[in-house]
């Protein structure tokens, strides 16, 4: 008993001190106001209205250009202003291909036409909505007409063809066959057509999300078998947006490309199927076995080919310009009206689009309701909130993207911080982001309740980091659980990689499963079935996110973090050095094998026998300027942290609240990334290969991954002034909190 009593002593203890700590960037009066205005806000958002909300937009169809997307962007309007809030919608004009043709058959060693349809379910009453539904297509791939061999590439990345060309396998000349996963879906057919491919086929594999992950739909919540994933192949990497308008806002007189010189579209025929238009083409191919981990779910022996199948693909689309619309509303700022905290979902879909994205943008609804309600209360933030709902997520990023591109002035010196989500459901917290707000998603996560485990989201995002990686427990010192860093795939990528905008990505997920991904099943029927069935996440969405942009806009300083940012660069360093120490071994031992002979290549009996050849050494890299800039951004954040401790009540100033938010800005560089300048943080960007998957310190790391000795030591010192750039801002941030 008397464990027991102390255990609930030293919790009572812990509670009282978390209650009445003071809120990094606040002074102490000003925090405790905060914390009650926080406890009121969570209290407000309900379940119940984000299910009529999700009930009023996924209703219909509503893609970009459809009339439910604009009946849509005009009830959100209509919504934001019957709350009190000054609300508008920008639109702007975008390319936006719908199919005009598609077609799919073998024509040997038999015949079989691939259905390309997705059946209307009788249980599922918005699957049957086949008049206002776009079809199953892939949008951004180029018009073609082609025939060929069909080859099996796996994934259809990068890795996949080295294995083919050591298999013997050639796709020059050929159709590939793709399952999703392994990368974003528009590098399949960017990297097929580098190796001389003339058409892509995408398909979902069952092992991915069909049936070997459990029952499908409508039974369970996975793919069925004539369930299709569309979505975008534009090149996205090079660029997000509208494909005719790089870099500037797509609005009526923007200067646009032709066609022909619009960088981001595909230079092969695409088109994704379902496993069971997939199954009749991959049974009838033969050639090598595949390697073990290309294997899917379906009951056949997975083969290369190529051939003997060959297949017929047409691709035709019309391309038209399609107008978006972004719903915005704001909540002026009583002290720094010029200094916006931007709050942001997407609220197109590719058809009716539950989970993604309504029940994202139900969640900022209910925000911007609870804090409308709050304002009628007296509360008014420091900083101007605006609410977005954007539309041309899916396609690209269109919305987002152009509203950056057409803010881009007012951003560089107002833009304080970007909070996204997209798709949320049933399950933990899932938070990416800016490392220097890393500080302020653990602080906040441990206010907010989980609605099913009976603790705090923060303890049990532990407890699930715990199970699954019990030796990253203790990575971080101070006890913050590391979020993870941002590629692309979501509207934050303009704000964060183009803008310099502190940004985050956050939602819950996980417990939920599905395979409806991008397909006519991501309804309301699946969505109230298989995942936040009672809207409680939904609520646990708005009560996270809400609580973030309300602690920056009413900060005295906004609440970024420079320790576990220091931390976190000084780990990618590392990496990259290893890395490079990994290619340089790696090459080293292959040569050797080669001047052994024990490293032999199959030899072609109608080829001539080539033995393998040598590959150049790595040179050694100057890694200096790096390892340097790494140790005086971990030296300045220790003294900044030092110094806040010390003076913050008596120091915070305007001046330092501005030089704070404009920390991002300093990874920034204005030259880009190499071969894609639009990408221009050199902390966090989408990997040139991996699309949605992150590459970070992405200008030193591509170059030594892709081997580009040449310009790897230029690209390690651009990463190291940016770096550099960042200490030296703290550092005088730092000087102004010193007496």
């Amino acid at each position: 008993m008397l464990r027991i009593a102390t255990a609930i002593v030293v919790s009572s203890t812990l509670l009282l001190a978390q209650s009445e700590s003071v809120y990094r960037g606040f002074k102490s009066a000003d925090s405790s106001t905060e914390r009650d205005w926080e406890m009121k806000f969570r209290s407000i958002p309900s379940p119940a209205n984000m299910k009529s909300y999700m009930e009023r937009l996924a209703a219909r169809p509503h893609n970009v250009g459809s009339p439910y997307d604009k009946e849509n962007a005009e009830w959100l309007l209509a919504k934001f202003r019957e709350w009190g809030l000054d609300a508008n919608i920008e639109t702007f004009d975008v390319l936006f291909p719908t199919p005009k043709e598609r077609k799919l058959e073998m024509i040997a060693p038999t015949r079989f036409t691939a259905k390309l349809a997705e059946p209307a379910l009788s249980v599922d009453p918005t699957s049957g909505q086949t008049n206002e539904q776009l079809p199953t297509y892939n949008a951004y791939s180029a018009d073609g007409d082609v025939t060929g061999p069909l080859v099996y590439v796996n994934h259809g990345i990068p890795a996949d063809y080295d294995e083919l060309e050591r298999m013997g396998v050639s796709v020059k000349g050929a159709i590939v066959i793709s399952r999703y996963g392994g990368s974003w879906r528009g590098i399949k057919p960017k990297v097929a057509a580098e190796h001389g491919a003339l058409g892509c086929i995408i398909y979902s594999d069952p092992r991915d999300d069909g049936y070997s992950e459990g029952k499908v739909f409508p039974d369970g919540a996975w793919r069925p078998p004539f369930g299709v994933q569309r979505g975008s192949v534009a090149d996205m990497p090079l660029y997000p947006g509208d494909p005719l308008t790089p870099g500037v806002g797509a609005t009526k007189d923007a200067k646009r490309l032709s066609l022909s010189e619009a960088k981001t579209l595909t230079k092969i025929p695409v088109l994704p199927i379902s496993y069971a238009d997939a199954r009749p083409l991959l049974s009838a191919l033969d050639g090598a076995v595949v390697p073990a981990e290309w294997r899917g779910g379906l009951d056949l022996t997975y083969h290369t080919g190529p051939g003997p199948a060959r297949v017929h693909l047409v691709v035709k689309s019309n391309w038209d310009q399609k107008p978006l619309y972004d719903v915005i509303a704001r909540i002026p700022g009583s002290t720094y009206p010029d200094q916006w905290v931007i709050r942001g979902n997407h609220h197109d879909a590719w058809v009716n689009g539950a989970e993604d994205p309504v029940s994202g943008a139900i969640a900022v609804m209910e925000e911007a309701r609870a804090m409308a309600e709050l304002r009628r209360q007296g509360w008014q933030p420091k900083r101007t909130i605006i609410f977005a709902l954007w539309d041309g997520e899916e396609p690209g990023l269109l919305g987002s993207t152009e509203w950056v591109e057409t803010h881009a002035d007012e951003l560089l010196s107002k833009g304080v911080a970007y909070v996204n989500s997209d798709s949320n459901g049933r399950g933990f917290l899932q938070a990416g982001g800016s490392h220097t707000l890393q500080s302020l998603v653990n602080d906040v996560a441990k206010t907010i309740d989980d609605p099913e485990k009976h603790m705090t989201v923060w303890k049990r995002l532990q407890l699930v980091r715990m199970a699954r990686t019990p030796e990253r427990a203790g990575e971080h010192a101070n006890g913050d659980l590391p979020i993870s860093a941002l590629g692309s795939g979501s509207d934050y990528t303009p704000f964060l990689q183009h803008a310099g905008i502190a940004s985050l990505n956050l939602g819950f997920g996980g417990e939920d499963g599905g395979g409806t991904y991008h397909s006519v099943y991501d309804d309301i029927y699946w969505y109230e079935h298989f995942s936040d069935k009672e809207f409680v996440y939904g609520r646990a969405l708005s009560q996270m996110a809400g609580t973030v942009v309300m602690r920056l806009a009413d900060a005295d300083v906004p609440p970024f973090e420079f320790n576990s940012l220091a931390l976190t660069i000084h780990r990618y360093a590392d990496e990259v050095k290893a890395a490079w120490q990994s290619k340089h071994d790696e090459i080293e031992r292959r040569n050797r094998l080669i001047e052994s002979g024990a490293l032999e290549a199959s030899a072609d009996p109608l080829k001539t026998y080539v033995p393998p050849a040598k590959e150049e050494i790595p040179p050694h890299l100057d890694f200096a300027p790096l390892e340097n800039a790494s140790d005086h951004l971990t030296r300045a954040a220790a003294a900044f942290e030092k110094a806040y401790t010390a003076h913050f009540a008596a120091s915070a100033t305007q001046s330092l609240a501005e030089k704070s938010f404009m920390t991002e800005r300093m990874f920034i560089d204005q030259g880009g990334l190499p071969r894609r300048p639009w990408f221009r943080h050199m902390i966090y960007a989408p990997g040139f290969y991996t699309g949605y998957g992150v590459k970070t310190l992405p200008a030193a790391r591509e170059a030594i991954e892709e081997k580009q000795w040449g310009d790897a030591d230029a690209q390690i010192a651009r990463t190291a002034q940016a770096v550099e750039r960042e200490a030296q801002l703290i550092d005088s941030m730092t000087a102004t909190l010193t007496p």
